[in-house]
């Protein structure tokens, strides 16, 4: 019988004190290891490596020379992606440059690590890249596919990126890794977070959601720990914990990049070791959690900006998944727009609705900053403004002109950058509820608390009152 072939990594860094030391850390964990000084000679070890110098794994640093900032580095992986599309890559950097790897996941890089690294977390990190990585460069599942092995109740597309991130959830969902999910607001986080839960095998346990920008400091250690009777004036009894409540579930850490970073350490304990002191209490108490974690925000830009603990980071984040925004698979769309409708129709009791395709064109072209939320509020502001059972471009024009007070229909956002948007959202909302805080929090979205970082961040927050 064959010996089983140990799995090769490629590391690409002009550093030779970089290349020793990864190299001895890899042989270290079971790992056969191969060393390239550039990207030259990277691409021609992956050419004519052959079977015998077959690579299963690339770690590349994102410079090469001091005048590159990155972007030689961008480039190597655009050609190791297009040569060998199943080849997995991480990416090293330094946390002065994570704009620049975070471009690089977005244009395929499995992930990124720093540098200096962690040998337990980068060793963690390769060998989830291998558990993820696809075997070989057959055909991905289709939807159908996907479907028969797990439960995506509620999560409608078929769009590659869609399929990927399904994809994902089918590999880990069965394992207790921490999942971190990153996507813009309305793009369907929680859907994701309650995939991984259901298809777990704690699908029969509890699953505890926290809005982590709504828990006060004050408040961290009661709400997440629990309390004992006499623990502050108001604790007349025992009370039970999040991490309690969840123990043997799933945690889910919405808002996670909220956190205010003096409890994150406090957050970051717990996750260590699962265990946890109630306030109050003389001993620790024991937790069995999964954890996973959802942010609209660049985590580990918080990170470099000193926002987020690095440690906590690397503690959330072994398993990353993004979602793509809404205007990244138009395709699904149409597809999305009739589920919505249908649901929506038949939560007002308003009978079988169907939308033209017109409707579906002009629904498929507008920018959706708001993604899924948002094309949800304009479908239902258009069937109960329109009192009818078939939808045309024209009703859709109408109900718009009628909520942005302005004719024409469109959504105002054309051309804007993200940062924009909320900006121009968040004006909105102030005009249309005067400034009162709690109506602004609840038609955004929002917890007060991540309402009024924006509006710091912004400086909006002058004509905000709280009642």
């Amino acid at each position: 019988m064959e010996p089983t072939r140990k799995r090769r990594i490629l590391i690409v860094d002009d550093d030779s004190a970089v290349q020793v030391s990864l190299a001895l850390l890899l042989k270290q964990s079971g790992f056969d290891t191969v060393c390239a000084d550039g990207p030259r000679q990277a691409l021609g070890l992956l050419a004519g490596g052959g079977v015998d110098l077959r690579i299963d794994l690339v770690l590349q640093d994102m410079n090469f020379s001091l005048q590159t900032s990155g972007e030689e580095g961008l480039d190597l992986l655009a050609r190791i992606k297009q040569d060998h599309p199943a080849l997995p890559v991480l990416l090293m950097t330094a946390w002065g440059s994570i704009a620049l790897a975070v471009r690089g996941v977005k244009a395929g890089a499995a992930n990124f690590f720093t540098k200096p690294w962690d040998n337990t977390q980068l060793i963690a990190l390769v060998e989830a890249t291998f558990d993820l990585a696809a075997p070989g460069a057959g055909p991905r599942l289709s939807r159908r596919g996907l479907d028969a092995q797990c439960d995506f109740d509620g999560i409608v597309g078929e769009h590659p990126k869609l399929l990927k991130v399904l994809e994902t959830i089918a590999q880990v969902a069965r394992t207790r890794a921490p999942v971190l999910i990153l996507g813009e607001s309305g793009t369907g986080k929680e859907l994701i977070a309650d995939a991984i839960h259901r298809n777990s095998p704690r699908a029969d346990q509890a699953i505890v959601k926290i809005n982590m920008g709504a828990i006060t400091s004050s408040l961290f250690e009661s709400e997440m720990f629990g309390h004992v009777r006499g623990a502050f004036t108001d604790a007349r009894s025992d009370r039970k914990g999040h991490i309690a409540a969840a123990s043997g579930g799933t945690l889910v850490l919405d808002e996670i990049g909220e956190l205010q970073r003096g409890d994150q350490v406090k957050l970051l304990r717990v996750l260590q070791d699962q265990r946890y002191q109630p306030v109050g209490a003389s001993r620790t108490e024991q937790a069995d959690l999964r954890v996973v974690s959802a942010t609209n925000r660049e985590l580990a830009e918080l990170v470099a900006g000193g926002e987020f603990r690095e440690d906590l980071f690397y503690r959330l984040n072994l398993i990353t998944i993004r979602l793509p925004a809404l205007r990244e698979r138009r395709s699904d769309i149409p597809l999305l727009a009739r589920h919505i409708a249908a649901r929506v129709a038949d939560g007002y009791g308003l009978g079988d609705v169907a939308l033209t395709p017109d409707a579906l064109d002009w629904l498929s072209n507008q920018p959706w900053p708001g993604n899924i939320r948002q094309l949800k509020q304009t479908l239902e502001r258009a069937l109960l403004l329109a009192g009818k059972q078939r939808l045309g471009q024209a009703d859709f024009v109408a109900a718009s002109a009628v909520d942005e007070g302005a004719a024409g229909g469109r959504l105002g956002v054309d051309g804007m950058t993200l940062e924009q948007v909320e900006r121009h959202m968040i004006e909105q909302a102030l005009q249309q509820h005067a400034g009162n805080i709690s109506r602004m929090a609840k038609a955004l979205g929002l917890s007060r608390t991540a309402l009024y970082r924006r509006l710091e961040r912004h400086g909006l927050g002058a004509g905000v009152r709280e009642e």
